[in-house]
């Protein structure tokens, strides 16, 4: 495949991104833009411009650099302003993300934006405004902006591509095990038969005991893991798209949802994942002080692929543990984050291997 259509910071600077965002038709043209970062630009003033351009751009701007000898050639300013910079050698600053293949990897950004532009787009205004806003704000803002996909074209394309599904089955009389052990306060999630998803059932029941934690100071410490082979396959594709009343929607995951006090308690709470963690199953834990994950964990935020955002809380958690940067390059790919990586990223704190239930 050929290489990914690329603008040097020059370009950048004369407003070459800054074209007409929508067509005729409203769609979205052209949602992502890769810069060349190996043409330097020609001045402090073209550069400054850069900047400034890349600020206010609508679009996501991909920096993408082949240099294999450092990244000191970088300029810090423009990599704090561009949503995401891809290059080949491994890096501890989160605003870089290190893949073999630089053009490779855009290729495969410039894709994904293109299959699902509306969020795209949505999502890297999402991340650039998040650190401004307090986390009950910030959730609001990613809540109305997944109310607005799940109305949209793509998400409905997605549902009619996929074989109808039933209901999820009614979940057991306890979807989660709440114990309380001297002044720790264990909760496990307990639909190891669907890989404890984050339904409506299960929902309810893990903010009725983080509601507990949260009136009774005597507990000091919250222990969050999942029974089964996951600690959370994401949302329950069997309730995907079946709010026909978006706006109760919005108000039910912002003030029955398990993020807000998540993060209210979030220097009582260890969480211990294990299994598959996807979507709400790192989005939610995220918001936690302490994460403990089994070496053999996998994270992973599919929701661009059906047209959507992270919509349990992780366009708000995530960034702040790991940087909007690489929280960008997580959705836009959708590929799994092994637990070693997601150390080496600070989206977790520890590895440690659980038990057969990851209890």
């Amino acid at each position: 495949m050929a290489a990914p259509t690329m603008m040097r910071v020059e370009d950048l600077a004369a407003g070459a991104a800054q074209a007409e965002l929508l067509g005729a038709d409203g769609t979205v043209e052209d949602p992502l833009v890769v810069v060349d970062l190996d043409q330097p630009a020609a001045d402090e003033t073209v550069l400054r411009r850069a900047v400034r351009r890349a600020a206010e751009c609508d679009r996501l701007l991909v920096g993408l650099t082949r240099t294999t000898d450092g990244t000191r050639h970088l300029v810090s300013p423009l990599l704090d302003a561009l949503d995401l910079t891809l290059v080949p050698v491994d890096s501890a600053d989160r605003r870089l993300v290190a893949v073999d293949d630089p053009e490779a990897t855009a290729r495969t950004l410039v894709r994904a934006a293109a299959d699902s532009p509306q969020a795209a787009v949505i999502l890297g205004r999402l991340l650039r405004t998040g650190p401004r806003l307090t986390v009950g704000q910030a959730l609001d803002a990613e809540s109305l902006a997944y109310s607005a996909l799940l109305a949209g074209r793509r998400f409905a394309r997605w549902q009619a591509a996929r074989a109808p599904r039933r209901p999820p089955p009614p979940a057991p009389a306890d979807p989660v095990l709440v114990c309380r052990d001297g002044d720790v306060l264990r909760v496990t999630l307990n639909r190891p038969e669907r890989h404890n998803a984050y339904g409506r059932e299960l929902r309810d029941a893990l903010v009725a005991a983080l509601d507990l934690a949260l009136l009774d100071d005597t507990l000091t410490e919250v222990v969050l893991s999942g029974n089964g082979p996951s600690f959370c396959s994401g949302g329950d594709l069997g309730e995907f798209g079946v709010a026909r009343d978006l706006d109760t929607a919005h108000l039910i995951r912002t003030r029955a949802g398990a993020a807000l006090p998540l993060h209210k308690l979030r220097d009582r709470v260890t969480v211990r994942l294990h299994g598959n963690c996807i979507g709400a199953g790192i989005e939610l834990p995220a918001f936690a002080s302490r994460v403990v994950a089994d070496p053999g964990a996998v994270f992973r935020l599919p929701e661009l692929g059906m047209g959507l955002i992270p919509g349990a809380g992780g366009t708000v958690s995530v960034p702040r543990r790991i940087g909007r940067w690489r929280t960008l390059h997580l959705v836009l790919t959708g590929c799994p984050l092994t637990a070693e990586r997601a150390l080496d990223w600070g989206l977790v704190d520890e590895l440690s291997p659980s038990g057969p239930t990851g209890a």
